[in-house]
C-alpha cells in the first residue's frame, strides 16, 4: 500500500502531509498555539469547517497566532 502525500506551504514554509487532509488534521499535526486563526489560499476557516475543509496539492495555509498587548 502507497501513501500518497500533498505538498503544500504553511506560513511560507513547504510542508508535506498525508492525503486526504483536511484543515483539521494540519491543526491536529501543528498544534498551534490558542488562539490562532487559519486561512487556506486567503479565505479565513472558521473552527466549525476545519474538519470540513479539504487541503490540495500546492495550497497556501497561514496559522496565525493572535496576541494581544498593548
Amino acid at each position: 500500500m502507497t501513501t500518497t502525500s500533498l505538498r503544500i506551504l504553511v506560513n511560507g514554509e513547504p510542508q508535506r502531509v498525508a492525503s486526504p487532509a483536511t484543515v483539521g488534521t494540519l491543526v491536529a499535526l501543528r498544534r498551534p498555539r490558542p488562539p490562532f486563526a487559519v486561512e487556506v489560499n486567503r479565505r479565513l476557516v472558521r473552527r466549525a469547517e476545519y474538519e470540513s475543509t479539504p487541503l490540495a496539492e500546492g495550497d497556501c495555509v497561514e496559522i496565525v497566532t493572535l496576541v494581544g498587548g498593548g
